[in-house]
């Protein structure tokens, strides 16, 4: 059975950081990229950034390059999302979501989901 397990959320001040972290299991890990995804109250769940297989190739949405950095462990079956400068617009559910296929932008490019983990940041 396939699990994506994130924790790491809460609530932080304007500036400060967090790190998201997804543990993966039931599924061969270091065959698939990994994503993270959020979604804020009242709109579309968005991309935020990939990491493939080995780690080697990263992208990120524009909103966040510079400031967060997506990184894995594929001895711990494990994704980050490191989250720095964080902004109130950054508040949202963040999901993590394992892909075939590197570069995929899209939710429906992704095979399987975690359950999310909140981030609130307050101005």
């Amino acid at each position: 059975q396939v699990q994506l397990v994130e924790s790491g959320g809460g609530l932080v001040q304007a500036g400060g950081s967090l790190r998201l972290s997804c543990a993966a299991s039931g599924y061969t890990f270091s065959s698939y990229a990994m994503g993270w995804f959020r979604q804020a109250p009242g709109k579309e769940r968005e991309f935020v950034a990939v990491i493939s297989r080995s780690g080697g190739s990263t992208s990120y949405a524009a909103s966040v390059k510079g400031r967060f950095t997506i990184s894995r462990d594929n001895a711990k079956n494990t994704v980050y999302l490191r989250l720095n400068s964080l902004k109130p617009e950054d508040t949202a559910v963040y999901y993590c979501a394992a892909t075939i296929r590197f570069g995929g932008l899209f939710p429906l490019d992704y095979d399987y989901w975690g359950q999310g983990t909140q981030v609130t940041v307050s101005s």
